[in-house]
């Protein structure tokens, strides 16, 4: 039978999930993010929760503290008292932020439940091998931070018994090195599969600090969803304006350049990152490219379209792109991709992205498809 603690720490676990998705539209909308740990926990805010307090009545029925008297009064009539303290009052109702703790599983299971998103199938990738060590059995020797003490009892009990030591009406147990037992790992070979998410950013002038900040939001849920379905996952980073080049993640969704915009250029370097190091019979690729949908001329978009065609939508599980509205982008490429692929194409997905608001659309327009 289950402690009323553990029962009690279960609802309250299942009351926190209740309001974290109850939140979830706010929390995104507003570009708040739950906070690594480096544990695999995350700690995310919970401001809507209130702290139980007293709610009185209106004055007028009476009560305790109706009577005469005025504000600064002293309570029981001494002097000196109840005089005003020094500094000035606050305006405004105190915080009551609180943040509790979150695996990845669980917020996963809390974006998945909301967008209603499908579990990923692998594209018939190669599993790759990992070993896993799982206590499942006893031995006879091993740390003392594994000794297992109910079947070191049982020893004990054994040998006492069997050696006619053991009194029924003192029953002291003392075990001892020979009934130590520990519990001991099966080292188990099993297969997960691995993935690669490339992420390409339009980061000229046109790309300005609200488009970035949607990028990353956006960013952080889908990376959350795709570390649940794959046991490794890696994550590049490649911005571009007329030329591309390769980056770490802060620097990622800091940069801002002033040239043009060369959409081929990110798809280059992209099709040399899957093909030098990721073999797609091996991996798992979900390229995920984001712009205000403007590029340098009708050529260049010719050439992303053989890019896009001939190396990176065969070799990946599917091709997604974000188009997020800029009051200086054309929002072309968005227009066409979409004669060529239309916006119900299997391999490839567009999305447009018109403002924070949009993006859990967005979210569940990507994998929504569960590939």
């Amino acid at each position: 039978m289950d402690h009323p603690i553990k029962r009690d720490h279960a609802r309250f676990r299942k009351i926190i999930k209740g309001k974290v998705r109850d939140n979830l539209k706010k929390y995104v909308s507003r570009g708040e993010m739950p906070i690594p740990k480096g544990n695999g926990e995350f700690k995310v805010p919970m401001p809507s929760i209130n702290t139980p307090q007293f709610r009185f009545g209106d004055k007028s029925q009476g009560g305790s503290g109706q009577g005469e008297g005025q504000p600064g009064d002293p309570v029981d009539g001494q002097p000196g008292e109840g005089q005003p303290g020094e500094g000035e009052a606050g305006q405004d109702e105190g915080a009551k932020e609180l943040e509790v703790d979150m695996s990845l599983d669980e917020l996963a299971s809390i974006l998945g439940d909301e967008l209603e998103l499908p579990k990923i199938e692998p594209k018939g990738k190669k599993n790759m091998q990992s070993t896993v060590d799982r206590y499942t059995s006893i031995g006879t020797v091993g740390p003392d931070s594994l000794k297992h003490y109910k079947r070191s009892y049982k020893e004990a009990l054994k040998r006492q018994v069997a050696m006619g030591t053991y009194d029924p009406k003192n029953p002291v147990i003392v075990p001892i090195k020979s009934d130590m037992r520990y519990r001991a790992s099966n080292t188990k070979i099993e297969f997960e599969n691995s993935a690669v998410v490339i992420y390409m950013m339009d980061v000229s002038g046109s790309m300005g600090d609200e488009q970035k900040e949607i990028v990353r939001t956006e960013s952080f849920w889908i990376n959350l969803w795709l570390k649940s379905q794959y046991k490794d996952i890696e994550i590049r980073y490649i911005i571009h304006d007329a030329t591309a080049k390769e980056v770490e993640e802060e620097t990622f969704f800091k940069t801002r350049e002033s040239g043009g915009t060369l959409i081929s250029s990110a798809l280059k370097l992209c099709k040399e990152i899957i093909q030098t190091d990721y073999n797609s019979d091996e991996w798992n690729i979900y390229p995920f490219h984001f712009s205000d949908g403007d590029n340098w001329s009708t050529e260049d978009t010719k050439l992303c379209l053989d890019l896009l065609k001939n190396d990176i939508i065969p070799n990946s599980n599917v091709f997604c792109y974000g188009q997020v509205e800029s009051r200086y982008g054309s929002g072309q490429f968005y227009k066409d991709l979409n004669g060529v692929y239309g916006e119900e194409h299997d391999d490839v997905i567009l999305s447009k992205i018109k403002n924070k608001e949009a993006i859990l659309d967005s979210i569940k327009d990507f994998l929504g498809k569960g590939k």
